[in-house]
């Protein structure tokens, strides 16, 4: 048995906002997969199922996003589960929109349900991280986040959450390289970002540029030979009269 979560903020106000995309990929998955009704249980919903023959209880924690890990905590206890049977699904802001990673372990990278869940099981469990964008400034990160979605925005989301939805059972299998090469084809050519094979090659961007050394040191003028005169005609004789 594993426990996939998805992380966000309960109510309709929170629906549709960035940081609720956990709850969209448990969503997605819980359609794709035929799971049974959501149901009240561990201060969360919880739907069940199997991906790839193995038992999958999924869970949105209902504590809200900044105590996820006291319903997740209750829930691994309940199953007799280690951390390592646990996925959680999360909003990144420092990965460009669409763009997904899968790691285990690692720090809450200011992220507070992810805190929340280390405070309560540790961090040996796995993430897989879905990129919404950073706002560029510090000071719009928490906007953002509670921000929704923007109509544009639906281009690479609709995508990437089926594609989370249809691809599921790899994380299962512990293909993460085969689920996320999946998720990027799902998006590419959606989300603004040039794919890295459109990335320009050195010879597509100019001339290559002089080094600060070369770039400093003073221009030597051209020295123009005398054409008429005495040194003109000493020169022509040295050099037996050649251009």
């Amino acid at each position: 048995m594993l426990l996939f979560a998805g992380l966000g903020n309960p109510g309709a106000k929170y629906a549709d906002n960035r940081h609720n995309v956990g709850f969209m990929a448990a969503d997605a998955i819980a359609r794709r997969h035929s799971f049974s009704p959501w149901s009240k249980k561990f201060q969360g919903l919880i739907a069940e199922g199997t991906l790839g023959g193995e038992k999958i209880i999924l869970i949105k924690p209902q504590t809200f996003m900044n105590n996820s890990g006291q319903s997740i905590g209750e829930a691994l206890r309940f199953y007799k589960l280690a951390p390592s049977a646990l996925t959680v699904f999360y909003d990144e802001i420092d990965l460009a929109d669409g763009k997904v990673r899968v790691k285990t372990g690692g720090g809450a990278g200011g992220h507070n349900g992810i805190r929340s869940i280390d405070g309560h099981v540790g961090n040996a469990y796995r993430r897989v991280r879905i990129g919404v964008g950073h706002p560029g400034v510090k000071e719009f990160v928490q906007h953002h986040v509670i921000g929704d979605f923007a109509k544009a925005d639906r281009e690479w989301l609709e995508p990437l959450l089926d594609a989370i939805g249809a691809h599921a059972e790899m994380i299962v299998r512990g293909d993460e390289s085969g689920f996320m090469n999946k998720l990027s084809l799902a998006v590419q050519g959606k989300t603004g970002a040039a794919p890295e094979s459109e990335k320009p090659t050195p010879k597509q961007q100019g001339p290559k540029q002089q080094s600060h050394v070369r770039q400093a040191r003073p221009q030597q003028p051209a020295i123009k030979l005398p054409e008429t005169g005495p040194m003109a005609a000493m020169l022509k004789k040295l050099f037996g009269g050649k251009d």
